[in-house]
């Protein structure tokens, strides 16, 4: 597979999401394009506008090594300033992309007016582009941080070039597998040294318990996530460990 795996993040940005005015589309569909890959998201933050948060945050998701996609703020009206807290994040200077400058030229004419337009492609040097299927409008790469815009239809398209044509190597849709069992009538607390004894017994795999109260009572949802040759071969401990506990499954269906 080449290069050790890196883990996936996603930064949306702008006060319209923590407002409430909008919905975030961007995370569920990340984690769609990522899963068909053989790949997951570790995970995502939500930012607004404020340029000082832009930045540090930008500064610590590179010091975590991630590839990061940042959704949002590099259009040209002025609260989009994710361009310029990016150069100052990674300590760069702004300058005019010259082939974005191509790009818009040959959709707006010869020359570019009004000049603000160029705004559009003045990103951090050392930038590469991503193509926008959409409006021929780039986003941009800078290292493992991914710079998109905030507008779903053209941002989700650049998402997948980006998996495709820089980690192509990375994918894999058989790496990762998901099953779960649902357990009537469990609490938590039901079943916690069972929980323990499978972490230590097969840590390759993730288990996660998620509780609820229906109109029957308790129950739980207890879920394996890795390989599905690890998974396959810890199901059937997991089902006899609960069914020795006196409780009922199933196996849930998505």
């Amino acid at each position: 597979m080449g290069a050790e795996m890196q883990g996936f993040g996603l930064v949306v940005i702008g006060d319209e999401l923590l407002s409430g005015k909008r919905a975030d589309k961007h995370f569920p569909h990340l984690c769609g394009l990522l899963a068909e890959r053989g790949l997951e998201l570790r995970w995502v933050r939500f930012v607004n506008d404020e340029a000082r948060l832009i930045t540090r945050t930008l500064q610590e998701t590179a010091e975590a090594g991630d590839v990061v996609f940042s959704c949002g703020g590099i259009g040209a009206t002025p609260d989009d300033r994710t361009r310029q807290c990016a150069a100052e994040a990674f300590d760069r200077p702004l300058t005019v992309h010259p082939e974005g400058r191509a790009m818009l030229e040959a959709r707006f004419g010869r020359p570019v007016e009004p000049a603000r337009r160029l705004n559009l492609v003045n990103f951090p040097e050392g930038a590469t582009l991503i193509p926008n299927p959409v409006n021929d409008v780039p986003g941009f790469s800078l290292f493992d941080h991914h710079f998109l815009p905030g507008f779903p239809q053209m941002a989700w398209p650049m998402m997948a070039w980006v998996l495709d044509q820089r980690y192509g190597h990375w994918h894999d849709a058989e790496r990762l597998g998901e099953r779960s069992i649902i357990v009537h009538g469990a609490r938590e607390s039901d079943v916690i040294p069972l929980l323990e004894r499978f972490e230590a017994d097969y840590p390759a795999l993730r288990l996660s318990c998620l509780p609820s109260l229906r109109d029957e009572g308790h129950q739980l949802e207890l879920g394996l996530r890795g390989s599905p040759m690890d998974i396959d071969n810890a199901m059937p401990w997991l089902c006899d460990a609960v069914a020795a506990l006196g409780f009922a499954w199933k196996e849930a269906i998505d």
